[in-house]
């Protein structure tokens, strides 16, 4: 019977499984066959998800002649997933790094001070920051597994956790040039007085 609704990462797998099945190489007109009969993959997605496989490196390929020849091998996927996990949990750990070293900023600005739009607006982040912690620590423990399936889904999400904390960067530098302008106060005075790192930069 024909198979539907295959999501995106359900038709990477089963192409994966093309290759680690025969561990042959192939050329796209012959997946372009194979992927419809056997794993019912639609023809005109079997490109776009062949791709996408070779941008993560999961699967090989080289031009010989006119033509363009792709390969996987087992063991070569479970090495990249491997360090895939080891630089995600690096993203990770300096992510919570940060966010530790933001949350102490934001309590340490509440003395004294009246509550602002710029620091319920901080508030508010982190609090979103944190659910994100959550969520990328239950994908990371979901990628120990070695399950090429969270593979786009964890790209994704760091994707996301870079652009929050890099968010995070932004409203400090927001909230100190606010205050120098409010209260006259010197840069590195509210550095050091709010534990702001002085080379606080945002992540490329």
């Amino acid at each position: 019977s024909k198979k539907k609704g295959l999501s995106f990462e359900e038709k990477r797998a089963r192409m994966m499984e093309i290759f680690f099945e025969t561990k042959d190489v192939f050329q796209l007109k012959d997946i372009e066959k194979i992927a419809p009969k056997e794993k019912g993959i639609t023809s005109m997605s079997v490109k776009e998800i062949l791709q996408s496989l070779v941008d993560d490196g999961m699967v090989d390929t080289d031009r010989i002649g006119t033509s363009n020849y792709f390969w996987a091998f087992p063991s070569k996927a479970l090495h990249a997933r491997k360090r895939k996990l080891e630089e995600l949990e690096s993203q990770f750990a300096e992510s919570t790094q940060k966010k530790e070293a933001l949350q102490k900023s934001i309590e340490k600005s509440k003395t004294g001070r009246e509550d602002t739009a710029e620091r319920a607006a901080l508030i508010e982040e982190l609090a979103g920051l944190r659910q994100k912690k959550e969520q990328l620590k239950a994908e990371i423990d979901k990628y120990r597994e070695c399950d090429p399936d969270v593979i786009e889904e964890m790209r994704q999400t760091n994707r996301i956790a870079k652009e929050a904390a890099n968010r995070w960067t932004d409203n400090i530098f927001s909230v100190k040039s606010w205050a120098k302008r409010k209260f006259g106060c010197e840069e590195s005075r509210i550095d050091k007085s709010f534990g702001i790192p002085e080379d606080l930069d945002y992540i490329d």
